[in-house]
């Protein structure tokens, strides 16, 4: 499953950007976002499930990040907005056959290719 990533860049704090990907091989149960800033572990951000539920959040983006995406288009998207400098990090999707939402990303098999989101203050 290739997964293709877009929408990252520079933003100032208190701004907003979108991240979308897009999956060109088989249907995800659910998605998810991960980042990973410089010197840092990655870490997760947002995950989706197509089976329904809420989504579930990061307690560092809870508020300001809204996961969504379309399970007949493989797609899940991510909407930033508030953004903060400390949100600066290569952002990754990932998909998984699975339906339950997971924070760890060592669950997901597929990996976007990373879209770089920078915030000035």
């Amino acid at each position: 499953v290739q997964l293709q990533a877009s929408g990252g860049g520079l933003a100032q704090a208190g701004g907003s950007l979108r991240l979308s990907c897009a999956s060109s091989g088989r249907t995800w149960g659910s998605g998810a976002w991960f980042r990973r800033a410089p010197g840092k572990e990655r870490e997760f951000v947002a995950a989706i499930s197509w089976s329904g539920g809420r989504p579930v959040y990061a307690d560092s983006v809870k508020g300001r990040f809204t996961i969504s995406g379309d399970s007949a288009k493989n797609t899940v998207n991510l909407q930033m907005n508030n953004l903060r400098p400390e949100d600066t990090a290569v952002y990754y999707c990932a998909g998984r056959r699975g339906t339950v939402m997971v924070r760890d990303w060592r669950q997901y098999a597929n990996w976007g290719q990373g879209t770089l989101v920078t915030v000035s203050s």
